[in-house]
Formats: structure tokens, C-alpha cells, sequence
């Protein structure tokens, strides 16, 4: 089951409100969710209150290997940049883990 932290859309028209939550990628936009993990106001004037978010749930479920949306991972990085910055770190380091097991292998075969 691939998991994904993304934006559930609530409210009432022309006036939304979205709850950050954890879900199945092929659930949709706004059914069954496994964990809510914060919400958005984006009416709000004050960041502190049009905000809020779980950061350790966040960091939690990333590291289980949950996937950020482009969106949620903006409106995260806007609350708690260390969560995006450690996600990015690890991301590189397993790219570069990878790239030199190619080489090692490249290096092998020659």
C-alpha cells in the first residue's frame, strides 16, 4: 500500500479549508484518510493560525515511507522546514548509495 500526505478540501464553497492527512494513493481527494496530521486556513491572515501541524506524525510517516504531494510538502516546509530538509536528506543519501553501487558494478563488469 503506497501512502501519501496530501490535502483533504472541507469547508463550504467559494470558502475551503483543507486537513493535511495520510492516505492511500488510490483513495480520493476527499475520502477515507488513515491519520490526520494538521490542517490549512488559507483565509487566515496570522500563519500561526491558518497552520497547524503535527510535525513528529509528519516525520513519523515519512520515515514508514510515505510521499509528500507538491502541495502538502510546500505548506510543510512553510511550518516545520527541518521535516522537508531531513526528507531531501535522505533522498540524496540513497541516491548517492545507488549511484555508487552502479559504479561499484560498472567498475566489476570492466
Amino acid at each position: 500500500m503506497a501512502l501519501k500526505i496530501r490535502l483533504r478540501q472541507q469547508g463550504r464553497t467559494n470558502r475551503p479549508f483543507y486537513r493535511l492527512v495520510l492516505t492511500d494513493v488510490r483513495a480520493p481527494r476527499d475520502g477515507k484518510y488513515i491519520e490526520a496530521l494538521g490542517w490549512y486556513n488559507p483565509f487566515e491572515a496570522e500563519l500561526d493560525k491558518s497552520i497547524f501541524l503535527d510535525a513528529a506524525r509528519v516525520q513519523h510517516w515519512l520515515s514508514m515511507g510515505a510521499q509528500f504531494s507538491d502541495s502538502a510538502e510546500s505548506l510543510v516546509a512553510k511550518v516545520a522546514p527541518s521535516v522537508v530538509n531531513a526528507n531531501i536528506a535522505k533522498d540524496v543519501a540513497s541516491r548517492a548509495k545507488a549511484a555508487a553501487k552502479r559504479k561499484a558494478r560498472k567498475k566489476a563488469a570492466a
